[in-house]
């Protein structure tokens, strides 16, 4: 029998667009052009291998970053919150605000500021109404698919504290319920401001952070009564009960304890919604094995990373080759204990940030969200002068916008790994690319990539029967958009 080209089995071309964002100068940049080789990398797309449904990405609203924005010239304002929130910019679909004050805000306050108000009589937000609110808002009338908020409290109000002071203390067993109509209180004022809060954490780094800015201490034991007794009940009876409650909201490395204590028995069970997590544990390390166990011991509950920045740095203004260059540093660079300092070495901004996401993502975390969206040329503003860097960068000065590299690394995931996506199966036959996928409510797949070497790789794309071959540049993080 004759043997033509028709009867050879040839791969079909997936349709799929690429964006780069490379430490060569490419900012989300499409690219179509590619060279071809013999022996790539292959990628192996499998969708009938599904995991954690996605919830989504964003970063979050501190009274730093309105403040700026706020100040701004009307052209800069819009040009900043469009890129955050327009389906032309990073499109951000989950978020986070801090109730009363953080570290980023302008001063310490409280929502209860008269003592022993029980009833919360007196109960403000007046403090959030200058800058806060309004940033939420401009944000909303931007988001054409919306997105949620996470509010978290940094410290419960002072006098229900043994220390009466904004930093370190314990809340008083004698103030459980009122702290409980304290968040009750929070929904409805900021209902009355036209803004919905999604979810909350009970408390802001519960182990505390060295005394240095707002905080309360709860251990897990702790934590889990006030909601079970407390919490839970109280917004059940107040009518918000579809407020998602999440408890810990501090390092990965320390779940495990929070996770056995959370999810103790059906009964404590029942009023947490899931666990939020911070990366600060260290500067690479995404810790898989603590995150594997979060999920096994509730595998139907969120588990979210609600904090992560470059912390401990002042920005760095136009000059995008230093987030991709091994030279920053973290809080664990000075204060880690000798045994630990392994876990904070000097690193990539760019693959900080690139090697998380996608490290959480195929360790079943369902959102990610960034710290602060917009900070100054200092770091700041920051009460405590805690200063770090955000994906923007303003001079309010001078009114000048930067966006850094982090911006476009967000953006790679936010933009088009939407919420209600599912992580499908992902394989890669190369240790030093590191990528994940998942599946849209659309139908197309997101396949992120991360080459953090200072070679450019052929890449095969394989989807069932069909391929795409892309090329990666040295030092670039690529989103691969396939219409299957």
């Amino acid at each position: 029998m004759a043997f033509t080209l028709n009867s050879c089995k040839v791969s079909q071309e997936l349709k799929a667009t690429v964006y780069e964002t490379s430490e060569q100068g490419n900012s989300l940049t499409k690219i179509s052009e590619f060279s071809k080789s013999e022996t790539p990398v292959v990628i192996t797309l499998n969708p009938d291998d599904k995991f954690q449904t996605i919830t989504g990405f964003g970063g979050s609203f501190t009274e730093a970053s309105a403040h700026l924005v706020n100040n701004l010239g009307e052209a800069n304002r819009k040009k900043v919150m469009n890129a955050y929130f327009s389906e032309e910019g990073a499109n951000y679909s989950l978020t986070r605000t801090h109730i009363a004050s953080c570290d980023f805000s302008l001063s310490n306050y409280t929502y209860a500021k008269v003592e022993n108000d029980l009833k919360m009589e007196h109960f403000t937000i007046e403090d959030d109404k200058a800058d806060l609110i309004p940033m939420i808002l401009k944000a909303k009338a931007i988001s054409k698919e919306g997105f949620n908020i996470i509010a978290s409290p940094w410290t419960c109000p002072p006098w229900m504290k043994d220390n009466k002071k904004y930093v370190g203390g314990k809340l008083l067993p004698e103030f459980n319920d009122a702290f409980a109509l304290y968040f009750s209180k929070y929904f409805d004022a900021y209902k009355k401001e036209g803004i919905n809060i999604w979810g909350i954490t009970v408390i802001n780094e519960p182990h505390g952070n060295g005394n240095n800015w707002e905080s309360t201490l709860f251990s897990p034991k702790e934590m889990t009564d006030f909601v079970q007794n407390h919490l839970g009940p109280k917004l059940e009876n107040d009518g918000w009960g579809a407020v998602k409650i999440l408890g810990y909201d501090q390092n990965r490395a320390g779940i495990k304890e929070w996770a056995d204590e959370m999810y103790r028995d059906e009964a404590s069970k029942k009023y947490f919604d899931g666990m939020a997590i911070h990366w600060y544990e260290s500067t690479y390390a995404v810790f898989p094995k603590d995150l594997q166990y979060a999920h096994q011991k509730a595998p139907n509950k969120y588990l979210i990373e609600t904090e992560g920045c470059i912390d401990s740095e002042i920005p760095h203004w136009n000059d995008d080759a230093w987030y991709w260059k091994k030279e920053a540093t973290d809080w664990g660079w000075d204060w880690a204990s000798e045994k630990e300092k392994y876990l904070h070495p000097k690193y990539a901004p760019v693959n900080r940030y690139a090697n998380d996401i996608i490290g959480c993502l195929n360790n079943w975390v369902d959102g990610w969200i960034d710290w602060n969206m917009v900070l100054d040329r200092q770091g700041g503003p920051n009460w405590f002068k805690n200063w770090c860097v955000a994906p923007v960068i303003v001079d309010v000065e001078n009114d000048e916008v930067y966006f850094t590299p982090l911006y476009y690394t967000m953006a790679h995931f936010s933009k088009f790994m939407r919420p209600g996506a599912v992580k499908i199966g992902c394989t890669i036959n190369n240790k030093d690319l590191v990528t994940t996928a998942v599946k849209n409510p659309d139908g197309t797949i997101a396949v992120v990539i991360f080459n953090p070497t200072d070679k450019k790789e052929n890449i095969a794309i394989q989807l069932k029967k069909k391929t795409k071959n892309i090329e990666i540049s040295a030092n670039a993080l690529q989103t691969v958009v396939i219409n299957p």
